[in-house]
């Protein structure tokens, strides 16, 4: 399977047979490519400097397999600005990883992709719930008002509103 331009960039001495060419050793030269230390890589994507070293050396062993592992080379390529395809590609004829397959949409409707989805931690969109806390506001602060008797005889209309002012 041919590699794609990015990649094959990533490593002009790719004919050379003492380099390895693996998707760690990519990993890694575009990450010296752009600069970067391992422990800023590892800072930045929330991932253990073992498991950015057993990914670069390729040990498998010490790294999740399946989607976790799919999940960390796409959040390195692209914080590396790389084809993410071309690297899970590469994963998946290294490691043996299957591809996600995509959801199916119901009657042509558009699926939601993953930067649509709220995510952990992100509070979901609930106005009534502002509403709720508001009212309960404005009736304590009423309730308020009236014991300090800053609301005027004229406007407690009750017989017991009347009854909490002092």
């Amino acid at each position: 399977m041919n590699e794609p331009s990015l990649v094959r960039e990533a490593r002009p001495e790719a004919d050379d047979p003492s380099l390895p060419s693996g998707i760690g050793a990519t990993l890694r030269r575009l990450r010296e490519a752009k600069n970067l230390s391992p422990a800023e890589v590892s800072a930045r994507l929330k991932f253990s400097g073992r498991q950015l070293e057993a990914l670069e050396t390729e040990q498998w062993d010490r790294l999740p397999g399946g989607m976790s592992l799919r999940g960390f080379v796409k959040n390195y390529a692209r914080y590396l600005d790389a084809d993410v395809d071309a690297l899970l590609t590469m994963l998946d004829n290294q490691v043996g990883t299957a591809p996600v397959a995509k959801p199916a949409t119901l009657n042509g409707a558009q699926s939601l992709g993953p930067s649509d989805l709220p995510l952990q931690g992100e509070p979901a969109n609930r106005p009534w719930g502002w509403l709720v806390v508001i009212l309960i506001l404005l009736f304590v602060a009423g309730f308020y008002a009236i014991d300090r008797g800053w609301i005027p005889d004229s406007w407690l209309v009750f017989d017991w509103l009347k009854s909490l002012k002092k």
